[in-house]
């Protein structure tokens, strides 16, 4: 079945790009064996249209021409369906392979495969996998939250959106007002940086704590956009990554190994505890939050407090 259908679409394909004129259904039927074999005109039209679909799908462009009495053609110009060549080194193949690893929980995952299919019939190097791992450890990039893909679509688009927000302090979410600037992976977890217009500034949602649908809206955005560099810094900056002071913590000597990472020191204290100075940036309170009861804030007080306040909310659910 599989075989006769692609048997199928390449002997249309090749009819469509072969004409120079635009070839109607009735000759488009009586070309391809296939087609013959249809039982009826229902039958053969439900398959051609379903076989046009699936090329437009592949990527061939199918124009639809309408002549002066009123008769519809189909053909696929070359001109149309013709890419320039293509080079790509191997860095920049690796790129786009682990961008195109971003789908694979997504449901635009065939269309990113699609994409790479494409690239190498348009010239990308036969002794180039996009899909191999370019060292020891294949870097992948999970994306399991249901708002991910409206959210990279209202990015491209450059539409406002409306989502409900669930705040770590907070036990219930509450709505919000925003115009999406770009996606961010940092540490496993995706965030979206984008101005809050209830609170009239730019604001970082992690993209986890985003509950039910997220709502497009009309309308212009009415901030500007800031470059992706600067998006990223502010990522950075809201995820925890940019630190101006130190925190002290004590931590499970078994326990919180990306913590034992960052620390500038570590030194032990007996009973299964640590104790460890790490960076303390924007942040670090909902890091430390996800370690649980392996980790005790001793100072500063603010942040004791804060990891505290997220401790009760989660509490409360």
């Amino acid at each position: 079945m599989a075989i006769a259908k692609a048997e199928r679409l390449m002997n249309l394909a090749l009819c469509l790009l072969g004409t120079r004129r635009p070839l109607s259904k009735r000759e488009l039927r009586e070309s391809i064996e296939a087609y013959l074999e249809a039982g009826s005109d229902d039958s053969f039209n439900r398959m051609f249209e379903r076989d046009k679909d699936d090329l437009r799908e592949l990527g061939l462009v199918i124009e639809t021409v309408e002549n002066l009495d009123g008769d519809v053609g189909y053909l696929a110009r070359r001109d149309s369906n013709r890419l320039p060549a293509i080079t790509l080194d191997a860095e920049e193949a690796a790129a786009l392979g682990l961008a195109a690893k971003v789908w694979q929980q997504a449901r635009l995952a065939g269309a990113a495969s699609g994409a790479l299919q494409k690239l190498r019939a348009a010239g990308l190097p036969e002794d180039v996998d996009p899909y191999e791992a370019h060292g020891a450890l294949e870097p992948r990039i999970p994306v399991h939250e249901a708002a991910f893909e409206p959210l990279m679509l209202a990015c491209r688009d450059r539409r406002p959106v409306v989502f409900d927000y669930r705040k770590a302090t907070a036990a219930r979410p509450e709505p919000r007002h925003v115009e999406p600037w770009a996606l961010e992976c940092w540490r496993g977890h995706w965030y979206l940086a984008g101005w809050d217009r209830d609170r009239g500034a730019e604001r970082v949602f992690r993209l986890s704590r985003i509950t039910g649908k997220v709502r497009s809206r009309s309308g212009r955005f009415t901030a500007e956009v800031p470059d992706v560099v600067t998006v990223r810094e502010t990522v950075a900056s809201w995820a925890g990554e940019t630190a101006d002071r130190s925190a002290l913590i004590r931590l499970r000597t078994d326990a919180g190994y990306p913590l034992r990472a960052r620390a500038t020191s570590v030194r032990e204290l007996g009973d299964g505890w640590d104790e460890l100075e790490i960076p303390y940036g924007h942040g670090l309170d909902a890091w430390l939050v996800e370690f649980g009861p392996d980790v005790v804030v001793l100072e500063p007080a603010e942040l004791r407090a804060d990891v505290v306040d997220r401790l009760r909310a989660v509490a409360k659910g």
